[in-house]
Order: structure tokens, then sequence, then C-alpha cells
């Protein structure tokens, strides 16, 4: 894991499962439980969109990559990855990549039709070409969006890549005929209690900002960081989910609760990638940035025992320890 070293075992509270976890360069210990984030399979698609400068291409994938933060209620989860040089993207242009995920194949045809269609091809400059090119499924998103060209639209070749070239008011949209799709992780995440808000906040920023570096991970929350993590179901209404109250420093008198009285806020951050080692080798990124905050208590992350999906990350084995 990359970092390994960075941190130290300095102890463990047997009672409450925490490790007493050292920075060696300064010296700050952190409780981290010794426990681990649970994730599950979801459908993904990559699209590289390039445009003529790179603020457009982030406008575009910004606006395409709205109202996705989670599958409980949006229609679909979605982040923007990275940005690529004019060197690395197929029309020499400057690129953003971005990540769509669905629970279900139809689902993920479904926004990726929408979300080209309304956010990238609208907004200009703009194309769209597929940047998941080892996979062996492959969707129609351009073969479908060719359709508003009216009959004017033309099909060519980029490179090895089949276009469309749809006739815009601005001169042309440019799209790859397929789009491929596969199975990504989808799940990754810790929590971070802080003693205060202010310091609870630049460490989960600090944790976004780590994890956007990595290849093939997606904070799909806004600014990468949520404040309302949720539990599942609901203990009062009828509801597929509600608020994480063990969590809430508000309710820390109720039953149940597990923030220590020095927590007064918390933050999570969510993560999707392509594959296991991406989510990964975000979390750890993200974890070892989270605790080099001041006024950070503890790390811990959320798990349903394995029962929610396959795929686990340990918080120990993040930060390098064994």
């Amino acid at each position: 894991m990359p970092g390994e070293g960075e941190f130290e075992l300095a102890g463990r509270d047997e009672a409450a499962g925490d490790l007493m976890v050292r920075d060696r360069q300064t010296g700050n210990t952190v409780r981290v439980a010794d426990t681990f984030a649970e994730m599950f399979p979801m459908w993904v698609g990559r699209v590289l969109i390039t445009a003529a400068t790179e603020e457009w291409a982030l406008t575009s994938a910004r606006a395409a990559t709205g109202f996705a933060v989670s599958i409980i209620m949006s229609p679909a989860e979605a982040g923007v990855e990275k940005t690529l040089p004019p060197e690395k993207t197929p029309d020499g242009r400057p690129g953003a990549l971005i990540q769509v995920y669905h629970t279900f194949g139809y689902g993920v045809k479904d926004q990726l039709i929408r979300r080209v269609g309304q956010c990238i091809l609208t907004c200009p400059t703009t194309a769209a070409f597929n940047a998941l090119d080892g996979a062996k499924k492959r969707l129609k998103i351009g073969a479908s969006l060719r359709y508003f060209g009216d009959g004017f639209e033309k099909p060519d070749k980029i490179g090895n890549r089949k276009v469309w070239r749809i006739p815009v008011m601005e001169g042309e949209f440019v799209i790859e005929d397929r789009f491929g799709v596969k199975r990504g992780v989808a799940g990754g995440n810790f929590l971070i209690l802080a003693k205060d808000q202010k310091a609870g906040l630049e460490s989960a920023v600090r944790a976004a900002d780590a994890i956007r570096g990595v290849e093939g991970a997606v904070l799909t929350f806004p600014g990468g960081v949520c404040r309302s993590g949720s539990k599942v179901g609901s203990m009062k209404y009828k509801l597929p989910a509600s608020t994480n109250h063990p969590f809430c420093p508000t309710l820390k008198s109720v039953a149940g609760s597990q923030l220590p009285a020095d927590v007064n806020s918390v933050y999570e951050l969510v993560i999707n990638g392509l594959d296991l080692q991406a989510v990964k080798q975000a979390m750890a990124e993200g974890v070892k940035a989270a605790l080099r905050v001041p006024g950070v208590a503890k790390i811990t992350a959320a798990n349903y025992g394995g029962k929610l999906g396959p795929y686990r990350a340990h918080l120990k084995e993040a930060i390098g320890l064994s």
C-alpha cells in the first residue's frame, strides 16, 4: 500500500476496538477503528469530454455529474475523475474524465444518454469519447444521440474510433459511436470524527484533495464531502434510508450513540472506483491526509457485517499497518 511506514501503531484500546495510530512526522496520535468499509458492485461508464479549453471541458463535466451523489435518491452516482492534457486525448484538445454509476446495466445506459445529451452535447465546443477501451460490454450511446442530427448527422473516424458528427448551431458535436461499461466498485468510505466543525471540515477537504489524485476513483458528494451520512431504513418512518443518528453530535445523549464526548462534528468521504484497487488506494490517500489535521479524534468506517457487498477495505491496511 502506498505510503507504508508513515504511521506506526502506538497502542490498542481493546475495549473500544481502536488502534492508537501515531504520525511519524508530527508525533500526533489519533484513534483509528479496527474495522473496514464494505463495498458493492455497480455498473460504470467512463466518458472523456474534450473542449476548446480545460475550463469548458470541466464546465460540461460538472454539469454531467450533477444530482448524482447517491443512488438512494439520485438517478445515478457520478463524479469528475480528473483532467487530461491535449496530448492524451483523441482530438488533441484538453479533456476531463467523468464516471457514471448505476445499479443496473440498462440504468447506466439511460443515464449516459441523458447526461451526455443534456450536459455535453449542449455545452460549447465539447466532444465526447469512450474512456473504457477494454470493456467487453459496449453501449450505443453515440449511435442513439446521433438522431438529434435529424438526418444530417454523418459517420466518421478519429483514429480507430467510429464517431458521429452531429450538426449544431455552433458547428459540430462529435461523439463516439459506442461507450464501454463494466462492473465497478461503489461504497468505499471512511468517517472523520473531529472535536469541532472547523477541524473536521479541514480534514475532510484535505482528504478529498488527496483522493482526487488517484487514477480511476471518484467522489460523488458535493466537494467530495458528505455531512449527512445515512443508515439503512428508519426507526420511525417508511424510508429506505435515514440519518445516521449514532454519529450525530446533537444526539450523543441518545441510546446507541457511537461518539466520544469530545467529538462534535462528523464528515464522511464516499468513494467509487473502476476497480477495487482504485478504491483502496483512494481510501489510503484520503485517510492519511485526514489523520494529519489537528483536532481529528478518530477515523472509522461504515459496514454492515459483510451483508451489503462482497468487497472490503480495512482501515489499518489503508495506513500501512498489518
